[in-house]
């Protein structure tokens, strides 16, 4: 039996529908993601599950007994107190009495007194009155479960660990139903995974929303998507998903055309005049106004952002130089004797747990600070662009349009002249929007004004920090096809995996304290060339406790499939000889080019290099495709 049903709502803000005639289920133990683009309604929907608004029509059924508990979507600034405090807060009034006692208890064990003595005695009471003691171990073994120190200043905790006491919060009112609005949101990749394993092992039903599509991958077992006002229910995993959708877009496309087919042919008939009118029969007419009120009633599709970039020009081959690099602070080591060599078109991946420096390394290649040993070259002719994660660039009273232009109502995209208007069209901003102020727009939109600011400067050199924060799935995918064909040089700074993935060439990797190394590939390809006693150390760093429900066995541990010793060498060597041989090849790709090359007496031996250096580079990653098949056996 459903735990909640909602049948046929309809909201309305103004003259937008967001939910027509919507209906929507949650069964026990299942895991719902909702999906759709940003401003489709979906929070407002977590919103009326949890009944913090009602809609205009319709009704909502909760099964009698059932708790529904919401995470908070923001970390708030203005909340201190102990851990143990803000997860009592949950409880509500016999949580701030457990609280109490609490405190109380800390402070008889520091400094006996008659006073305190008679405070506890009457909070035991106002316990004891309202059986709370149950409770109390309720709280006790949450905090146990996440590993959160109780005693601990919630200010002064970092952003993950506050996002875990939130849930915890939110879990010690023990919910049938637990709400979560984008929780990875700002979370670094192990505090990601570890809120995966976590909720992958809770005993209650998960709704939640998140564009994180690793994260919605591993965890969601439903996908309801919210599509121009309407739910639609699909019974998959998100890959599956994207190739059903993809086939349901064919054909509704090739519906409407059908439809706009028959509509525009009674068009012509009504309008024949006489000839019409002689055979003109009442039915096909009322036919005609049926199908003009459908159309009318239609509602399209919403437009794809039409990203671009304005490509600055050229930079120098070699964009930065880094040589035996190291930098700290008074309190910790950043990096140690660290060497990479970044060229033009390179797309660069920084991984890294909060807090571990990837900011000040950001630093430190643009020459914003000074390193402590070790050189720092930026080539010639760079031109930068820089996406803060915080939009510090956006001044919140100014209106959209002069956020991005501000002396000039247009802008000159790669040599063509663009009014601002249509400009801003290209990142979905209707005219009515353009001209409101920055503080009324929502994450999503703040971060694509953002984008529209950076890509409409001429750049060669892109620095992306957190880009994808509140970003739909299918803007998500547009940015990486315009980073792929970004032909400058690229700086991420993401905790998106599949961002990562997609994206970036090589990534620069915080593996350890100080301890920074440089690989081949994106986030996956990083799990795979990590050194093993960086493997180790952090499974063992990973503070995930795996739950179990009650009366469910614990799945055995598989054997993780080795290479032999032979094979481990290779497989660790490759990407090294890899590189080599593209170096190799441009190298003589580059000879190639000068008009006097056959006229050389090494030419025939220079072509014969050529063509044993791609055979191989061929051979090369085909040994790679084999060992790494072999090792995802």
């Amino acid at each position: 039996m459903a735990l909640l049903f909602l049948r046929d709502l309809r909201l309305s803000y103004g003259t937008q529908t967001l939910l027509d005639k919507v209906s929507f289920k949650v069964e026990p133990n299942e895991r719902v993601c909702i999906v759709g683009r940003n401003g489709e309604g979906k929070s407002t929907l977590l919103k009326i599950i949890e009944n913090s608004i009602q809609a205009d029509e319709g009704t909502r059924i909760v099964q009698d007994g059932v708790h529904i508990a919401k995470l908070q979507q923001e970390v708030p600034h203005d909340v201190s107190g102990s851990v143990f405090h803000i997860i009592a807060l949950g409880l509500g009034d016999i949580g701030e009495q457990l609280d109490a006692f609490h405190q109380l208890s800390h402070a008889m064990a520091d400094d006996y007194s008659e006073a305190l003595m008679a405070k506890l005695t009457k909070v035991q009471q106002a316990i004891d009155a309202q059986d709370g003691w149950a409770l109390n171990q309720r709280v006790d073994a949450i905090i146990s479960k996440l590993s959160l120190p109780a005693e601990a200043e919630f200010s002064s905790l970092s952003g993950g660990m506050k996002r875990r006491v939130l849930l915890a919060q939110a879990l010690v009112q023990a919910p049938d139903i637990l709400l979560l609005d984008e929780p990875t949101n700002h979370l670094d990749i192990p505090s990601i995974q570890w809120l995966e394993d976590f909720l992958k092992n809770l005993n209650c039903s998960l709704v939640f929303i998140t564009h994180d599509r690793s994260f919605l991958q591993a965890l969601a077992t439903r996908i309801v998507e919210l599509d121009r006002g309407t739910l639609h229910n699909w019974e998959c995993d998100y890959t599956t998903y994207l190739a059903r959708k993809q086939a349901q877009l064919e054909s509704e496309a090739k519906t409407h055309a059908e439809f706009n087919k028959r509509l525009a042919q009674e068009e012509v008939w009504i309008r024949q005049g006489i000839k019409a009118r002689r055979t003109r029969n009442e039915g096909r007419v009322r036919a005609l106004e049926k199908l003009r009120e459908e159309h009318k009633a239609r509602r399209s599709q919403q437009g794809k952002a039409n990203l671009q970039f304005n490509q600055g020009s050229h930079s120098g081959k070699q964009v930065i130089e880094v040589e035996d690099l190291s930098f700290a602070w008074p309190d910790k080591i950043v990096i140690q004797h660290f060497s990479t060599l970044i060229s033009r078109g390179d797309k660069v991946g920084i991984i890294g747990a909060n807090g571990c420096g990837k900011s000040t390394l950001l630093k430190l290649l643009l020459g914003k600070l000074e390193p402590q040993s070790g050189t720092v070259k930026l080539g010639t002719n760079i031109q930068i662009a820089y996406f803060d994660q915080h939009r510090d660039q956006l001044d919140e009273n100014k209106v959209v349009v002069e956020s991005v232009l501000e002396e000039s109502d247009y802008v000159e995209i790669n040599g063509h002249r663009k009014h601002i208007m249509s400009y801003l069209s290209d990142f979905l901003f209707t005219p009515e929007r353009a001209r409101q102020p920055v503080k009324a727009l929502s994450g999503g939109e703040r971060n694509r004004l953002l984008l529209a600011r950076v890509f409409s400067k001429p750049s060669n050199l892109l620095i992306l920090d957190e880009p994808t924060n509140d970003l739909d799935i299918e803007t998500l995918e547009l940015l990486e096809e315009l980073l792929l064909d970004y032909p400058g040089t690229v700086l991420i700074v993401s905790h998106d995996r599949a961002f990562l993935n997609s994206v970036a060439t090589s990534s620069i990797v915080f593996d350890a304290p100080g301890v920074v190394n440089e690989y081949i590939g994106g986030y996956d390809d990083w799990l795979r060339q990590r050194p093993a006693h960086l493997a180790e150390t952090a499974t063992l760093e990973k503070t995930a406790p795996k739950t179990t429900r009650p009366g469910q066995k614990s799945e055995p541990v598989k054997k993780a499939k080795k290479l032999s010793f032979n094979e481990q060498r290779q497989y660790d060597a490759l990407p090294q000889q890899i590189e080599d041989l593209e170096q190799q090849l441009e190298s003589l790709h580059q000879q190639m080019s000068d008009p006097d090359f056959y006229q050389r007496d090494d030419a025939q031996q220079q072509l014969d290099n050529l063509n044993g250096c791609e055979t191989a580079l061929e051979a090369a990653f085909e040994q790679w495709e084999q060992l790494e098949a072999k090792l995802n056996e």
